[in-house]
């Protein structure tokens, strides 16, 4: 499929009224569950080795919040090739907006960590709102060029960055002497060239990404978490903001990626039904037991 076409069918189906969107989710929320079972043995295996604790009604009903709400992020997804400005910031809260801009007065840029919890991508849509310094979004390029080129064209409509990971350093350099943003989804599995450091997430022996500690000991800039909390009605969100690292320097090796692993850690357990649990996420072993 050609990039004018798919264009053209983000955008078509994005004009669609939230009304229907959300009745399409309903549907999908039915094939992709009771119907095609999608990635279902990944998910369970992921809830019951991340909660052990719970009994096997507590993961059933888990898992199927988690799938009731998982259609909405795609919906929502082709709902940004058309949203506007104003839908956003009335759909998307912000909650501790002095935690960004007070880092910013001081002419700091700022490493913002979050996750795939709830709808992340929204979130990142807000933030370009917040400001104009240069909104960096930093990201895994996908395999299909075609649609990473034409999604990443709906995700910087409101002039965010996307940057590939490889390609990270050379823009903050660029930009260390500056307030900036920099946005690092940071809960997914790395490849093996990416980081060799492994910690307990989720109860679990998980590699992580050291990017975000990385950047920030470079430029001793701090870190910001950023989490996205859905409100009681649907397709409406908070954005909430809560340094948790001051000054880099200060902080021992690894400390600082134990440090936003653990907030998220938090986070998903509170309400683990927002997580992306289809994410093959322990795939990648210790190279010693692989």
């Amino acid at each position: 499929m050609s990039k004018s076409i798919l264009r053209y069918t983000f955008w078509s189906l994005s004009k669609l009224p939230f009304g229907l969107l959300y009745l399409l989710s309903d549907v999908l929320y039915v094939l992709i569950y009771h119907v095609f079972g999608y990635r279902k043995k990944i998910v369970f295996k992921n809830l019951r080795n991340s909660f052990p604790e719970k009994k096997e009604e507590e993961i059933q009903l888990i898992a199927k919040k988690f799938y009731k709400k998982f259609p909405d992020l795609f919906v929502e997804a082709i709902k940004m090739a058309s949203i506007t400005e104003q839908e956003v910031i009335d759909r998307v809260e912000l909650i501790n907006t002095e935690e960004v801009y007070r880092h910013f007065d001081s002419g700091k840029g700022i490493i913002c960590v979050t996750s795939h919890y709830s709808n992340w991508e929204w979130g990142i849509h807000r933030l370009s709102f917040m400001t104009d310094f240069p909104r960096l979004v930093i990201y895994k390029p996908l395999n299909n060029k075609d649609f990473d080129d034409v999604y990443n064209g709906i995700r910087t409509r409101f002039g965010a960055t996307m940057v590939p990971m490889k390609q990270i350093l050379r823009h903050i350099v660029r930009l260390r002497n500056s307030p900036y943003f920099s946005v690092f989804v940071a809960d997914q599995t790395p490849v093996y060239q990416d980081s060799d450091y492994y910690l307990t997430f989720l109860n679990q022996d998980s590699l992580v990404y050291t990017g975000p500690e990385r950047i920030a000991k470079m430029t001793n800039n701090p870190i910001v978490f950023c989490e996205i909390i859905p409100k009681d009605k649907r397709g409406y969100y908070y954005s909430k903001f809560t340094t948790l690292v001051e000054d880099p320097s200060a902080y021992e090796p690894f400390e600082i990626t134990h440090i936003h692993n653990k907030y998220t850690e938090e986070l998903i357990r509170r309400k683990p039904e927002y997580w992306l649990w289809t994410h093959n996420r322990w795939k990648r072993q210790r190279r010693d037991k692989a």
